[in-house]
C-alpha cells in the first residue's frame, strides 16, 4: 500500500502534504486523498498531538464540511457533515457512519452526545464525505462515514529495538485540566507484537470567553487499549488482530444536559457513569500469488451504557426521587451491538489497465435497551427499547486505464428487521437500495477532474418508528429516506514550485444533494406521530482543501460553505452550520526537528440559529497558536514538547448549532518521553 501512495506523490516531491495521504477505508487500488473521485480527509496522529485534542470533536477542527454539534462537554457532542447530523437524533446513526476499526459505534439519548471516546487512542481518522461510501459502510450513510483507526505496535517500535514505553503528560490552563497517558508497545517474537495503553484525562469547569463558567464541563475519564497482533502463513502475509477499547466517565452534579445549556435551564444536575466498549478480532489474507484472494473477516461488538443517578434541581439540592419512566429518574441507558463481516477483492491487471472488484457482507444485531433500577423494566415511549437486525450485502468495481481514467462503480442492498420489546407494537422488515457511480480522469501528473452520482436510501430506526408520548403516537408509517447525490471537481498538485522538493495540492468539490421523504421531528405539534416524512429538502454546497509544504515552511486551508432548504415551506434546515475558513501557515527548523504556526478560524453568519441559546449567533473569527519541538539526537532524544494557544485573542461567540458561548482562551503544553528498547 505504501508503495501505491507512493508511485501517486508529486515525482520531484520531497515533502508531502495532507492531500497526498494513504486513505485505507475505500477499497480497491491503494489512492491517496487527492486521487479519489470523491471529498476525502485524512487526520493523522501527528495532527491529533498537534491540536492537543481534549474531546473527539477537537480532532476535526481544520476538517471542511465537518460540524461537531452539540457542546464542548466531553458527553455532549455530536457530529455533522455538510449539514446533516444533530444530537438526540438516533437516524444520524445511518446517515453518518461512525466506524473504530470498522465496528460501528453509536448512542442516542436526551440531552446527550452520540460518540464517547478519547482522542489519544487513534492514530488515524478519515472522513469520507458524501454517500459515496454508503456501498462500503451501508444505505442511508447520505452525511458520509468517519473512520476512527486505533494506535498499534509497530507505531512505536524503531528499526533495531524490540519495544518502547512512552510516557505523556498534558496541561490545560482553562478548567486546569490534565492527561495522564502510557503506551506500552512490545515485539514478542518476529511474528507477534501488543500494544497497551491506558489514559487518564480530568478537567475542572471551562471558562467561557465572557467570563462566565460552562456549567457542567467538568470530567474525569479513563480510556484504555489493548491490541495484539499475529503475522502468520507464507512470507508471514496473513494477519490476525484483536483489540479491546474501554472509556469510563464518571462525573458527580453535572449538568443533566450536555449538549448545552438554555437560559433557565430546566434540567437540573444528575451524576453518570458512561462506559463504552469496543472489541474486534480482524483476520487478513491479501494472497499476494493469487489474484482472486485478498479476503478480510471481522467479528466485533461494541456497548455503550450510560448509569445515571440523583437528579437534583440544584448542585447541592435533595436527590429529587422521581418514580420511573419520568426523564430524571435513576436509569440505564444502553445500545449494545454484535457484527459480522467480510470482503474479498479480486484483483485482474493487464496491459494498460487494472481492476478490483470486492464483494463483501455486512450482518449485525442492535439491542437498545432501558432499565430503572430497582425498579427493573418499564416502558418508555420516548425511549423505546427492540432489537434491529440488518444484513448489508455489496459489490463494488474499480477499473483503471493508462493510469489516467478511474471508474467506480457500486452497489448495496441493506435488509433491516425491527422487533420492539413493548407489547402490542408490530415489527417492522424494510429494503434499501443505494448504487452508486463516480470517475476521475488526470489529464498528466498535476491536474484531474472527477464526478460522481449515488442514490441512498435510508431506512426509519426503531426510536423514529416507536417513539410515543403523551401528546404525540408512534410513526409507524414513516417512509423510508430517498437522496440524490451529485458531486464534481478538480484537483491541482505540483513540486518544485518555490523551492526544491516542495509540493503543493488543491481540491475543490460542488455538491447537490436533494432528499425526498426526509424524516424529522413533530416538534411541539400535539395529536401527531412523533416524526414525519418533509416530502422534499436540499442541500448543496462546495468544499476546498489546499496544502503546502516545503523544508522550511507549511500551510494548509479548509473551506466549506454549505446551504441546505426544506422545498415545501422554503425555510431553511435547522442542521446547516456556518460556511468556515481554516488557514493555516506554519515555519520550520530542520535543524531543531521545530515546526510552529498559527490557525485562523473565520465563520459566516449562520441562516439559521437555534433558539433558545445564550445570546445571539454571529459570524466569528478566532486564532490559534501552535509550536512542536521533537529533538532527534542527544540526550533529548525521544522528547517531544507541544505548545499551543486556542483562542489566542478570548473572541466572545456562539455557533449557530450551538446552545453556549464559546470556551475562552487557552493555553496547552504536552510533554512526552519515549524509552526504546
Amino acid at each position: 500500500m505504501s508503495q501505491g501512495a507512493a508511485a501517486q506523490t508529486p515525482v520531484n516531491a520531497t515533502y508531502v502534504t495532507l492531500l497526498e495521504r494513504l486513505v485505507i477505508g475505500l477499497g480497491g487500488a491503494p489512492k491517496v486523498a487527492i486521487d479519489t473521485p470523491q471529498a476525502v480527509t485524512v487526520v493523522t496522529g501527528d495532527d491529533i498531538d498537534q491540536l492537543q485534542a481534549t474531546t473527539t470533536g477537537d480532532i476535526f477542527a481544520t476538517v471542511p464540511g465537518v460540524t461537531i454539534v452539540g457542546s464542548e462537554r466531553q458527553l455532549g457532542e455530536a457530529f455533522n457533515i455538510r449539514g446533516i447530523g444533530t444530537t438526540e437524533n438516533s437516524s444520524d446513526a445511518a446517515r453518518i457512519v461512525v466506524n473504530i476499526d470498522g465496528q460501528p459505534k453509536f448512542f442516542e439519548q436526551y440531552r446527550m452526545g452520540s460518540f464517547f471516546s478519547d482522542p489519544e487512542l487513534y492514530k488515524q481518522v478519515e472522513v469520507l464525505r458524501g454517500p459515496a461510501s454508503s456501498t462500503l459502510y451501508g444505505a442511508g450513510a447520505i452525511g458520509g462515514v468517519i473512520n476512527f483507526t486505533t494506535k498499534d505496535a509497530s507505531d512505536y517500535i524503531k528499526d533495531g529495538h524490540t519495544g518502547a514505553l512512552r510516557l505523556k503528560q498534558t496541561f490545560d490552563s482553562n478548567g486546569s485540566g490534565t492527561l495522564t497517558s502510557a503506551v506500552l508497545a512490545q515485539q514478542i517474537n518476529d511474528t507477534f507484537e501488543i500494544l497497551a495503553a491506558g489514559n487518564w484525562r480530568r478537567t475542572n469547569e471551562i471558562e467561557k470567553a465572557n467570563g462566565t463558567p460552562l456549567s457542567g464541563s467538568e470530567f474525569n475519564s479513563l480510556s484504555g487499549l489493548i491490541k495484539g497482533t499475529a503475522h502468520f502463513g507464507d512470507n508471514d502475509e496473513q494477519t490476525l488482530t484483536a483489540s479491546y477499547q474501554r472509556f469510563n466517565s464518571q462525573t458527580d452534579k453535572s449538568r443533566y444536559s450536555q449538549t448545552g445549556v438554555m437560559a433557565g435551564d430546566p434540567f437540573g444536575y444528575i451524576d453518570r457513569d458512561v462506559i463504552d466498549q469496543t472489541g474486534v478480532i480482524k483476520w487478513s489474507n491479501p494472497a499476494a500469488d493469487n489474484p482472486w484472494l485478498d479476503l478480510n473477516l471481522a467479528l466485533s461488538f461494541s456497548d455503550t451504557l450510560n448509569m445515571q443517578r440523583n437528579h437534583r434541581a440544584t448542585p447541592g439540592g435533595p436527590v429529587t426521587n422521581y418514580p420511573a419512566p419520568s426523564t430524571f429518574a435513576d436509569t440505564d441507558y444502553q445500545y449494545r451491538t454484535w457484527q459480522l463481516t467480510g470482503d474479498n477483492t479480486i484483483e485482474w491487471i493487464g496491459d494498460g489497465f487494472e481492476n478490483y472488484t470486492t464483494i463483501g457482507f455486512q450482518a449485525s444485531t442492535q439491542d437498545r435497551l432501558v432499565n430503572f433500577p430497582p425498579v427493573g423494566h418499564v416502558p418508555v415511549g420516548t425511549h423505546p427499547e427492540g432489537t434491529e437486525n440488518k444484513l448489508g450485502l455489496f459489490v463494488q468495481n474499480e477499473f483503471i486505464l493508462d493510469d489516467r481514467l478511474t471508474l467506480l462503480a457500486g452497489v448495496r442492498g441493506d435488509f433491516h428487521e425491527i422487533n420492539p420489546t413493548t407489547a402490542g407494537l408490530p415489527s417492522r422488515s424494510d429494503s434499501a437500495f443505494s448504487p452508486k457511480l463516480a470517475a476521475l480522469y488526470a489529464f498528466n501528473d498535476n491536474l484531474s477532474v472527477f464526478a460522481s452520482i449515488a442514490h441512498t436510501q435510508r431506512l426509519p430506526t426503531l426510536d423514529e418508528l416507536y417513539s410515543s408520548s403523551a401528546s404525540k403516537t408512534t410513526s409507524l408509517g414513516l417512509l423510508k429516506e430517498r437522496a440524490n447525490t451529485v458531486e464534481g471537481g478538480f484537483a491541482i498538485s505540483g513540486s518544485d514550485l518555490l523551492m526544491s522538493g516542495d509540493s503543493a495540492a488543491l481540491k475543490t468539490t460542488v455538491f447537490y444533494n436533494h432528499i425526498q421523504d426526509m424524516i424529522a421531528s413533530n416538534g411541539t405539534a400535539v395529536g401527531v406521530p412523533y416524526y414525519g416524512n418533509v416530502a422534499e429538502a436540499e442541500l448543496y454546497g462546495v468544499e476546498v482543501e489546499a496544502a503546502y509544504d516545503s523544508e522550511w515552511a507549511f500551510a494548509n486551508l479548509a473551506l466549506s460553505v454549505t446551504t441546505g432548504n426544506n422545498l415545501i415551506t422554503n425555510a431553511p434546515l435547522t442542521t446547516v452550520p456556518q460556511s468556515k475558513v481554516v488557514a493555516t501557515l506554519g515555519g520550520k527548523h530542520p535543524e531543531w526537528n521545530l515546526a510552529y504556526g498559527a490557525r485562523l478560524t473565520v465563520a459566516a453568519n449562520g441562516e439559521y440559529i437555534i433558539s433558545p441559546g445564550d445570546g445571539t449567533a454571529e459570524g466569528f473569527s478566532t486564532v490559534d497558536l501552535f509550536a512542536s519541538w521533537k529533538p532527534e539526537s542527544g540526550p533529548l532524544a525521544g522528547t517531544q514538547v507541544q505548545f499551543g494557544v486556542d483562542n489566542l485573542f478570548n473572541a466572545n461567540y456562539r455557533e449557530n448549532l450551538a446552545y453556549d458561548r464559546s470556551a475562552g482562551r487557552t493555553f496547552k503544553v504536552s510533554l512526552s518521553r519515549q524509552f526504546d528498547y
